[in-house]
């Protein structure tokens, strides 16, 4: 009883809150981003999350949003078979789609429509292994990055099966309030602390943070963390509480010296990250933290492969590790 009374809360002053920034504020005439998180349910079908999808980046709109970030792999709602299965893992690879599948498509026609950025994320096809992508798409409908995740989660079969990315990228997004870099990382990304250093060295303002798992306090203060020791805002969207794999909501967004710009609930619903862009390249500009005072020069072996006991692991299928060949 108590949880749903404080869910009624979250979402009560939510709205009021949504309803004061789109009367008080004029999103044409400020400094101010709008991210909104898509925290939608967990679903396994393809055309349901387009439909719920569309749903939420038309919500968004209204609330005036620049860029509508989605969770991790919305096109099959983050759903994992069990591999041991007989053709499991080749009905789940069969899921896999790639940029010109009517759903990829369908969103960028919305961007354009909508004339909003659209961070869209599905399990992506290739000529091999399929992988764990997210394509920003500007509001003229264009892609003009796709990010596939490089920290596979390789305890679990499903992420073992699923190629890691090639690197990290920051590319200009064009807003109404001009070009902001912005570079993309996705879930278990987020735990390790280069992912977001090399997005803060290659310029990125804002990172993007399509997320699937439950989120705990540890994980949201780490996450603040990455914000403020790397001086840029960190915008992370996860899915609606519903059940499944332990999902819990608090998409949140902090900004560049660490403060919590928005922090959700547990339940579905399109929250707004207002990301001040004047405030936050003030800040960035004389911040003590970022690139400011590194010597990296004395970090040899951050890039040195060698393990050692106690770290030394195997993959979802029982096999040995291989980092250099994933």
């Amino acid at each position: 009883m108590k949880r749903v009374l404080l869910n009624l809360i979250i979402l009560v002053l939510t709205f009021s809150f949504l309803q004061a920034q789109s009367s008080d504020t004029n999103p044409e005439n400020d400094s101010v981003l709008r991210i909104a998180l898509l925290q939608v349910p967990a679903h396994a079908d393809q055309e349901w999350n387009l439909a719920k999808g569309e749903e939420m980046c038309r919500q968004a709109k209204t609330y005036g949003a620049d860029i509508a970030l989605f969770p991790e792999m919305v096109n099959i709602g983050y759903q994992a078979p069990d591999f041991n299965e007989p053709g499991a893992m080749e009905e789940w690879k069969s899921r896999a789609i790639s940029q010109d599948d009517k759903f990829i498509l369908h969103f960028r026609n919305l961007a354009k429509k909508l004339e909003m950025a659209i961070v869209i994320t599905y399990l992506e096809k290739t000529e091999s292994l399929p992988k764990n992508s997210a394509s920003v798409i500007d509001m003229n409908g264009n892609i003009i990055m796709t990010y596939s995740k490089v920290h596979t989660v390789d305890p679990f079969p499903m992420e073992t099966a699923v190629m890691p990315g090639a690197g990290f990228y920051v590319e200009e997004l064009n807003t109404r309030l001009g070009p902001v870099p912005i570079g993309v990382m996705i879930c278990y990304d987020r735990e390790f602390p280069e992912s977001a250093r090399i997005l803060m060295l290659k310029g990125a303002e804002i990172i993007l943070t399509p997320n699937a798992c439950t989120l705990e306090s540890k994980r949201l203060e780490q996450f603040r963390t990455r914000a403020w020791e790397n001086s840029l805002a960190t915008v992370m969207t996860s899915y609606a509480d519903g059940g499944a794999e332990g999902f819990n909501g608090h998409s949140c967004a902090y900004s560049s010296n660490g403060d919590l710009i928005v922090m959700a609930g547990e339940q579905e619903g399109v929250y707004l990250a207002l990301v001040d862009l004047k405030k936050e390249r003030e800040y960035r500009s004389w911040t003590y933290w970022g690139n400011s005072y590194r010597r990296p020069n004395k970090y040899n072996e951050l890039i040195s492969p060698d393990v050692k006991e106690p770290f030394k692991r195997k993959n979802g299928f029982g096999e040995e590790f291989k980092r250099l060949e994933r």
